[in-house]
């Protein structure tokens, strides 16, 4: 695994390939890079009942954004405040503490779904950029090369844009 390491490093710095070398074998792990195809949040579920995806298991990546853990913290300042709206609301009397239970999974869903509703078009505008971002900038073609190299200003300010998000106000009550 570490000689496979070393050899996929390409052209880094001597100190970059002194940490893996010293880096204990038991330490290193693989994982192949995921892609999910956008049509797969168009019309899949991300909700259902009270479950839900979040981060990678929603919105997987290439790393050519270098937006993978920015959009999982959006995730969860989204979830925390979606959640929060479903329970503000609490029981009024003895009565209505009884169906606590099933109102509590209905409000659990109630927050879910919204959550997915607000994440869906975020995670297919995230997965799509960065899978063309990646081929463009790993292209051998002349026209993408071209391209890539005239237009870097303007695809720079486009992917800087990715990481300007709001995800709402979490309220400390």
């Amino acid at each position: 695994m570490k000689q496979f390491a070393l050899s996929n490093l390409g052209n880094v710095p001597d100190q970059v390939k002194a940490v893996v070398e010293s880096t204990e074998t038991d330490s290193i792990s693989l994982a192949q890079l995921r892609f999910r195809y956008p049509w797969e949040l168009l019309w899949g579920n991300i909700s259902k009942d009270n479950v839900c995806v979040a981060g990678d298991a929603f919105h997987p990546m290439t790393p050519d954004l270098g937006q993978g853990a920015c959009s999982a913290l959006e995730d969860s300042v989204v979830l925390a405040r979606c959640l929060a709206e479903a329970f503000s609301k609490k029981p009024k009397n003895k009565a209505e503490e009884k169906e606590e239970e099933e109102e509590e999974f209905r409000r659990i869903k109630m927050g879910l779904e919204k959550y997915a509703k607000e994440r869906r078009y975020r995670g297919i505008d995230l997965i799509t950029s960065s899978y063309l971002v990646g081929v463009i900038q790993q292209s051998d073609g002349k026209m993408l090369n071209f391209l890539r190299d005239k237009m870097s200003a303007l695809l720079a300010g486009v992917l800087v844009n990715k990481a300007d998000f709001d995800c709402g106000k979490l309220s400390m009550s």
